[in-house]
């Protein structure tokens, strides 16, 4: 029962907690209520819970909004406003947030190469940045029960359409599990089986006061 020395988790093929940054994208009401290809509520659980693991495992976030300083969209959902609302978030008008000057900053800030990507619709304002990230050399993890897209049709196809270009398709458990990676890394164990001990999002703390 002896693991093998830690490799140097800046140069592992595998995502760490040390090589890898979540990017986080327009998950507000209106996108929300729009989804199709899978259960809205599934969705935000898996995001949420992703969104956990990278907060767990201290991975850099960089959270996206469109169109709210402009009063045509909505903040982002309050299950993220309580669970991010610490960190800044980058408004936008592009479609593509890859065309923004301060989300693209944001993410070569990070100084990570490995981005971790969440993002509604699939179709656009997730494809679109990956396929930009992608082409100037950064490698593109999707968490793929955490987004969704108008249709089952333009998700899936959204989806070939990135792992054609290089990216890699995960789960938000497969997220949980590499960035854990070895129990005896203990810290982060307590945090890994909260969420999976509360799968349904219950939290026991809150409903014992």
């Amino acid at each position: 029962m002896t693991s093998e020395t830690r490799r140097d988790p800046l140069k592992d093929h595998l995502l760490t907690p040390e090589n890898s940054a979540f990017i986080i994208i327009d998950y507000q009401p209106i996108q929300i209520s729009s989804i199709r290809s899978m259960d809205p509520q599934e969705m935000v659980f898996n995001l949420v819970s992703s969104a956990k693991a990278a907060l767990n495992y201290d991975v850099p976030i960089v959270h996206s909004t469109v169109n709210v300083q402009t009063g045509a969209n909505k903040p982002p959902i309050a299950e993220l406003q309580e669970l991010l609302g610490h960190l800044p978030t980058y408004d936008r008008t592009a479609i593509n947030s890859w065309e923004d000057v301060e989300f693209k900053k944001a993410v070569e800030a990070t100084g990570r190469k490995k981005l971790i990507m969440t993002a509604l619709w699939t179709e656009a304002c997730l494809a679109f940045p990956a396929l930009d990230a992608l082409k100037e050399g950064y490698e593109v993890y999707v968490v793929a029960d955490a987004v969704g897209g108008t249709s089952l049709t333009a998700h899936e196809a959204a989806l070939r359409r990135i792992e054609q270009a290089g990216g890699t398709l995960i789960s938000k458990t497969q997220l949980w599990c590499e960035l854990q990676r070895d129990w005896a890394r203990t810290d982060t164990v307590p945090g890994f089986m909260y969420v999976f001990q509360n799968a349904d999002g219950s939290n026991p703390e809150k409903d014992a006061e």
